[in-house]
């Protein structure tokens, strides 16, 4: 098992497994073992069968399968067959297509450490745990289950407009809408739509600032938490795909951020006014955009405190600070 000297969660320093904000955050302070008591799903044992059964549970998302997990007796087990998991399990894909797969846990991690820590952006509770054979693995908390087991409404953006892949065709979470026109069913579905769509601004600024390419249909969903209404769920599968693609790309969706289209032949074509004229679009006041950008594009010295704390390779590491520092300049 690879020591560790950092909070698996928070990314403190001087930690050996959860610290106790880590450990609130989780598990409403409950003590809980930063090791699964099972191997990984690589390994041929009667574990790794027992934890196949569940995966696809929740859900089998491209090439990254998802297992559900429960809190039983401070430790993080596998559900029973009538169980409701409280978390979600997500190991290090197979896929020969991804570059450097081993590292998706750390690096989806991170990601959702950024948003939350520095940019304030709501996101599943979350952290790296390790299978018994010292594999890592990223664990979030479902936000979707209620503290009686019962789930909350939760519709995804694909969903709320109706689209499918037998109506929308093979890439239907990609290639029909813009951020642009989510926005507009954020608008359509809150009450208190100006709010949800400040926290939808912040999370495609945050996208793009982290090289997340994968931000399509599906991966933006409003929940009813039973107040009656309507809010954009945290932010959940918050990833720099670039470390991971032979082929990057700008924006998750085809049309990128108008409803039109937009030219995306490479990065440079990506400017600060290209997200001034989205927050206007979708009904952002002058003085909001300027406030989100202007603290979108300053330095944050712990962005990199925590990218060099974090369970990514050291090259990985340097190549996620480049690309993150690169596209906060041309924010500027």
């Amino acid at each position: 098992m690879t020591e560790i000297n950092v909070c698996p969660c928070t990314l403190a320093e001087g930690f050996q497994t959860y610290s106790p904000a880590a450990l609130r955050q989780l598990f409403d302070g409950v003590e809980v073992s930063h090791i699964l008591p099972f191997n990984s799903p690589n390994s041929d044992t009667e574990d790794n069968r027992e934890y196949t059964r569940h995966v696809g549970r929740i859900s089998l998302s491209g090439v990254q399968p998802k297992a559900s997990l429960v809190l039983l007796n401070g430790q993080l087990q596998q559900p029973s067959a009538d169980e409701r998991g409280q978390y979600i399990l997500k190991p290090a894909p197979t896929s020969y297509t991804l570059l450097e797969r081993k590292y998706c846990p750390a690096n989806e991690h991170l990601s959702m450490q950024l948003a939350s820590q520095i940019y304030h952006i709501e996101t599943a509770a979350n952290a790296i745990c390790f299978f018994r054979d010292g594999e890592a693995a990223y664990v979030c908390r479902r936000f979707d289950v209620a503290p009686d087991g019962s789930k909350y409404q939760q519709e995804d953006f694909a969903s709320l407009c109706g689209l499918t892949k037998a109506n929308g065709g093979a890439d239907y979470k990609y290639s029909n809408l813009s951020y642009e026109e989510c926005a507009q069913l954020i608008q359509k579905y809150t009450t208190a739509s100006a709010i949800e769509v400040l926290k939808f601004f912040r999370i495609v600024v945050f996208n793009y600032l982290i090289l997340n390419d994968d931000a399509h249909l599906k991966n933006f969903s409003l929940i009813n938490r039973g107040d009656g209404e309507y809010h954009l769920s945290p932010a959940y599968d918050l990833v720099n795909t670039s470390l991971h693609l032979y082929e990057p790309r700008i924006f998750a969706l085809d049309k990128g951020l108008f409803s039109e289209g937009m030219p995306l032949t490479d990065t440079h074509t990506i400017t600060r006014r290209d997200f001034e004229e989205f927050g206007r679009r979708i009904g952002l006041a002058p003085r909001i955009i300027k406030r989100e950008l202007d603290f979108f594009s300053a330095e944050q010295p712990l962005a990199q405190s925590l990218i060099n704390r974090s369970f990514l390779s050291d090259p990985l590491k340097l190549r996620y600070w480049q690309s993150y520092n690169y596209r906060r300049i041309t924010l500027e």
